[in-house]
Parts: structure tokens; C-alpha cells; sequence
């Protein structure tokens, strides 16, 4: 029986470790993108680039409307040079018409296709847009996953310098029994733990506000119980600047280019030919006063020969847009060459640190080991124990936090650079 319900322990302890939700810092990056609502902006945009993309590709087809008309008029159009042997007839003052009008263009100067390719930049800059806006969730994920990883580092730390005082307890209650420690000795003690579990409560709390931030981005829920992992990453500075903020620029200008196009092609000279075809009284023949058929076709051009130079400011205010452009992105990568300045010296401080910590840590944990002993023996009070412990705690919580925060500084390294 005994057996059994060891079996049954190890099952449910494996069940519980192999249940444990775990989670990477790629994982939070994919899901928080996937869980973004302006995401779906991505099919519209494409969908109403590509309806106002064809109304454009068929601009070049015949137009064909059905027009009709009744009218009456005062006067008609009358000979009066009396001709022998010859009556004029009489034009009718109610006229009717219905007909078929034709307009098909020849040539447009090329402004559907500009039309197109001007679309076609607009919807780059619409993609672009919205590639920044989903780039910026990376920084909140980066902040919230941190966070929280400090946080749980805090708190094993604190769970493990309990366990250590707990243990300590142990002996200091077994030395009061036997008349070598005062009873106040065991009271500081229980007093300290009683400030870590306090310590730990904090802690728990700020990981437990971080992780819902984070289960609020990415949209999956998480608890306290989830393992946050994150692969080590090399800083790469050597990478060119890649991000999407530049291809924003980029297309901007390029659709600033396509209006300018578009300008040209519309001073352009049109050509388009054009027909009639329809019934009425009187038809072409004026003098006809019967219900009669009709038609006509024939070539149009229309050119606007001088706009007082409406179109030379209008791409004035071009080439100023282009330049405002130009003098933004300058700023927008001296601001990141700043920034990423600030990180990298931040890394190299940090990188410092770690290694005077490991040295401190060390030195911090003999000194506590050994005030432990004599704590054991008598030699020194509780307060001396318990300043040695928490100089290490300390020394342990610096360690790891720059172990992580390290980390967090190089993938936001990275991240700024847009690798």
C-alpha cells in the first residue's frame, strides 16, 4: 500500500511539471502581433486597394449612357424667303429624343496608369504604417516579460534565504532548549522571515500584474505558474539599421513621387472618340418633321493648354513635403543612433557589474556561512547572522538581476536597431 501511494505522488508531481505552461519571449512576439486588432486593417487595405485599382483599369472602356428627353419650346427655327412652288414644312415646338451616347477613351495621357501605380504606393504606405504600429508591440512585450522575469527571480531568492532561516530557526530553538541561546534570539529570526515572506508577497504581486499585462497583449492567458524562457542573443551592432519606420519614409516618398507623375500626365493632351445612336422628332434633319432614327461618331481632344502655373506650385508643395520627409528621417536615425548609444553603455556597465557581483556574492555568502557557525556556537547574536544574510540576499538579488537585466538591455538592442 505504501508503494501505491508513492506511485501515485510521482504522478502527480510529474503531471503537474509536465502541465507547467512555458513560454518564450518569440512566443509573446508572435502571439502579441496575431492579437493585435489593428492587424485586420491589413486584408481591408489590400481588398479596397484592389477594388479602387480596377475602377481605375477600366476607366479606359467605353462609357455608355441611355439619355431621353421631351422638351417644348417657344420658337423653331423658321425659312421665311417665300420659294415658288415650294412649301417649307413647319419644325414642330415639341420635340422628343432617346438615344444611346458612347464614350470611349484613346488615349488619356497615361493618368490611369499613374492612377494605379499612385494606388499602388498609397497601399505601401498603408502596409508600412501599420508594420510600425506592430513593431512597437515589441517594447511592451519586452517590458512586461522582464518585469516579470525580475520578479520571479526575486522571489526564489527570497524562497531560498527563508528556507535558510527556517533551517537556522531549527538550530536556535534547539540551542534555547539547551540553555546555550536566550528565547529574544529565535524572535529576530522569526521577525526576518516573517519581512521576506512580506518581500515575497510584493513580489509575487508585481509578477502577477506583469503577467497580466502580458497575457493582455498577446491574448493567452497565463498565471503565476507559467515559466518565462528567452534564448541568449548576441548584440548586433554591426547590422545595418532595419526599421520599418524607414520603409514608412521610404513609401512616402515614393507615393509623393507617383502625385508628381500624375500631375505631368495630367496636363497631357486627351483624345477619346465618341458616337450617338437614337430615335426621335426631328432627328439630325431639322427640316424632318417625322419620327426618325439617327447617329454620329466622331474624335474629341481636350487639352488644357495653361493653368497659370497652378501645376508648377502644386509640385513645388511637393518636393517641400519630400524634404520635410527627408529631414524627418534624418532626426529619426540620429534619435535611434542616440539611443542605442545609451544601451550599448548600458551594457558594458552592466556586463562590469556582473562580474564584481559573483566576486561580492561570494564573498558575502563565506561571511554569512560563517556567522552562521558562530551564531551556532554562541559566539554572536542573531543581528550579526542576520546582517551577514541579508548583505548576501542582497549580493544574490544584484547578481541575477543583472544577469537579466543584461539581457533585456542587448534584445532591446536589437530590437531598436530592428534585427
Amino acid at each position: 500500500m505504501k508503494n501505491i501511494y508513492l506511485l501515485l505522488i510521482t504522478c502527480l508531481v510529474a503531471f503537474s511539471a509536465g502541465s507547467q505552461q512555458t513560454v518564450s519571449l518569440e512566443d509573446c512576439y508572435l502571439w502579441a502581433r496575431e492579437n493585435y486588432p489593428g492587424l485586420k486593417q491589413s486584408g481591408l487595405l489590400i481588398e479596397i486597394s484592389q477594388l479602387t485599382q480596377e475602377n481605375y483599369q477600366v476607366s479606359n472602356l467605353p462609357v455608355i449612357h441611355l439619355n431621353g428627353q421631351a422638351t417644348y419650346q417657344s420658337d423653331v427655327t423658321k425659312v421665311e424667303i417665300p420659294v415658288p412652288s415650294i412649301t417649307m414644312p413647319e419644325i414642330p415646338k415639341d420635340q422628343y429624343k432617346l438615344y444611346v451616347e458612347a464614350r470611349q477613351n484613346i488615349w488619356d495621357g497615361g493618368i490611369s496608369r499613374t492612377l494605379v501605380k499612385l494606388e499602388e504606393a498609397a497601399l505601401k504606405t498603408g502596409l508600412s504604417q501599420l508594420e510600425t504600429e506592430l513593431y512597437q508591440l515589441k517594447d511592451q512585450v519586452n517590458d512586461a516579460f522582464f518585469t516579470a522575469l525580475l520578479l520571479k527571480n526575486q522571489q526564489k531568492i527570497i524562497d531560498r534565504q527563508s528556507e535558510v532561516l527556517k533551517e537556522k530557526l531549527n538550530q536556535v530553538e534547539s540551542a534555547i532548549r539547551n540553555g546555550v541561546l536566550e528565547e529574544s534570539n529565535k524572535w529576530m529570526i522569526e521577525a526576518e522571515i516573517l519581512t521576506l515572506d512580506q518581500q515575497r508577497g510584493k513580489a509575487e504581486a508585481g509578477f502577477h500584474a506583469a503577467i497580466s499585462v502580458l497575457s493582455l497583449i498577446t491574448g493567452k492567458t497565463m498565471d503565476n505558474s507559467v515559466q518565462l524562457m528567452y534564448s541568449d542573443v548576441m548584440l548586433l551592432e554591426d547590422k545595418l539599421l532595419a526599421r520599418p519606420e524607414l520603409d514608412l519614409f521610404k513609401n512616402r516618398i515614393d507615393q509623393l513621387n507617383a502625385r508628381t507623375y500624375l500631375l505631368e500626365k495630367q496636363r497631357y493632351p486627351k483624345i477619346f472618340g465618341f458616337g450617338q445612336a437614337g430615335y426621335g422628332r426631328p432627328g439630325l434633319n431639322m427640316l424632318n418633321t417625322e419620327f426618325d432614327s439617327f447617329y454620329l461618331v466622331g474624335i474629341g481632344l481636350n487639352w488644357n493648354i495653361w493653368d497659370f502655373r497652378k501645376t508648377q506650385r502644386e509640385k513645388q508643395g511637393i518636393i517641400l513635403q519630400q524634404q520635410m520627409l527627408s529631414a524627418q528621417e534624418e532626426t529619426f536615425r540620429r534619435n535611434i543612433s542616440l539611443l542605442l548609444a545609451r544601451i550599448k553603455s548600458s551594457v558594458d556597465e552592466i556586463s562590469s557589474a556582473i562580474e564584481k557581483d559573483k566576486k561580492i556574492a561570494g564573498l558575502r555568502k563565506m561571511v554569512a556561512t560563517a556567522t552562521g557557525s558562530k551564531l551556532r556556537n554562541g559566539t554572536v547574536t542573531p543581528a550579526d547572522y542576520l546582517r551577514d544574510l541579508n548583505a548576501e540576499t542582497i549580493a544574490l538579488l544584484s547578481l541575477e538581476n543583472h544577469k537579466i537585466q543584461l539581457e533585456e538591455a542587448k534584445i532591446k538592442y536589437n530590437t531598436l536597431k530592428g534585427n
